[in-house]
């Protein structure tokens, strides 16, 4: 049994800790699970450092707030201005408390005040890192969305979103270029007795030439997402089209599938057993897709990554599957030490590049690594990045300037890991 405190959400909303216990067997394993785990809950801790640090004077608030992008139509709240506050408003007349669980540093939230018209607003303490944030209400004791915002599938459930604009937005803006196509696909699992859903990026032009085939990406979310974070938060299309309009990325399909295979509800995270996903992914799905999709269906032209929970799964099934993938990518999911690569038979021969990155904040104070579980060696990412490379590995180690355990973390990761992939 492996026993540590891990946070049951990875993906920038707080959460408290818990212990929790896996089975896995071989000590080799377990080890692995440990610093695995033991980063993800130290990034996941990082993830309620969601507001820039605090200023020795802080400024006035500047009173230039608009409607956050991805608010409900028609909708003025919640609000962003130019220096990342946020304001929110919402109307219960009939409530007595109501506070949005989104604030300074993840401290209790941003508490709101009730006006003489039922409605209630208030402005988070301090501006928030860019990018994209989950949140939601605390009401008299329950938990509820924000009417005013899209819902966005984070932390186990539907949760409220707010986008605070960032100043390279523009890779993954909405422009005017070739644009490829998202659709849902139902694969059979007969391991699991059941039809599951994938998302399914194909990029540009792929329905117009009939016979050119295309390298494949299998692209995984974090805990307490689903399929549909790598193109609803992540904007993973937006990205690529952008990438392949510029000539910086060759054109390939990128497959985003559930990859929960146990119970997620509170406490499933306890149970999370990988065998049964990795036996969807390589035996199911991916003999699914190079079945119904123009593939290149080769070791050297397919490509594994995920962040967070999605990296912990990518370090756990790429390695030890190393005729189905060439391309690893681990983003704010661990990391990879020599001991690794070179305790993995045929790692230096199969894979051609082995890619991690972080969001700054998640090593800040941290000696440039998450701490490690109880009498295992403290792991230092960019360390181990260096020295793989060092000993003739492909490794590339990328950091996000500014951010924690949050979305544009991984945008920028994907920005940077998507041209370096399928360059033969």
């Amino acid at each position: 049994m492996l026993r540590l405190a891990t946070p049951l959400n990875d993906c920038s909303a707080a959460s408290p800790h818990r212990d929790v216990e896996f089975n896995w067997g071989g000590s080799a394993l377990k080890r692995t699970v440990a610093v695995m785990l033991a980063a993800i809950a130290a990034v996941g801790s990082a993830s309620a450092q969601t507001a820039a640090p605090a200023q020795a004077a802080a400024p006035a608030i500047v009173e230039d707030f608009r409607p956050s992008s991805v608010n409900q139509p028609g909708q003025e709240y919640p609000q962003v201005n130019s220096q990342g506050y946020v304001r929110f408003r919402v109307v219960a007349p009939d409530a007595q408390n109501v506070k949005v669980s989104l604030g300074l540093g993840g401290r209790g939230g941003t508490v709101l005040s009730k006006a003489a018209d039922g409605s209630w607003t208030g402005t988070t303490a301090g501006p928030l890192d860019e990018g994209f944030h989950y949140y939601h209400l605390n009401m008299d004791g329950g938990t509820f969305n924000d009417p005013g915002t899209l819902n966005f599938y984070g932390s186990t459930r539907w949760e409220s979103g707010v986008e605070i604009p960032a100043h390279d937005a523009d890779f993954y803006a909405l422009k005017d270029v070739p644009h490829g196509r998202v659709e849902q696909i139902l694969f059979p699992s007969p391991s699991t007795g059941t039809q599951r859903r994938a998302f399914v990026y194909t990029p540009p032009g792929y329905d117009k030439t009939a016979r050119e085939r295309y390298p494949v990406l299998y692209l995984q979310h974090g805990w307490g997402e689903d399929e549909t974070a790598w193109s609803n938060q992540g904007h993973a299309n937006l990205i690529m089209d952008n990438l392949i309009a510029a000539g910086k990325a060759r054109p390939f399909i990128i497959v985003m599938t559930y990859g929960m295979t146990n119970d997620t509800r509170p406490g499933g995270l306890a149970k999370f057993d990988v065998k049964p996903f990795k036996t969807v992914l390589v035996n199911e799905l991916i003999p699914y897709i190079d079945g119904n999709f123009r593939t290149l269906a080769d070791q050297r032209h397919r490509a594994m990554a995920g962040l967070s929970m999605g990296g912990f799964e990518t370090k756990l099934i790429a390695p030890a599957n190393l005729d189905t993938f060439a391309y690893i990518g681990l983003l704010s999911g661990g990391t990879f030490s020599l001991e690794d690569v070179n305790g993995t038979p045929g790692f230096k021969d199969k894979v051609k590049l082995t890619f991690v990155s972080f969001g700054s904040r998640e090593l800040e104070g941290r000696a440039g690594g998450p701490p490690a579980p109880p009498g295992a060696p403290r792991p230092d990412p960019r360390a181990n990045a260096t020295a793989v490379k060092a000993a003739g590995f492909n490794s590339v180690f990328y950091v996000s300037p500014n951010t924690a355990h949050e979305f544009l973390t991984w945008r920028r990761s994907l920005h940077e890991f998507a041209p370096l992939l399928f360059r033969d």
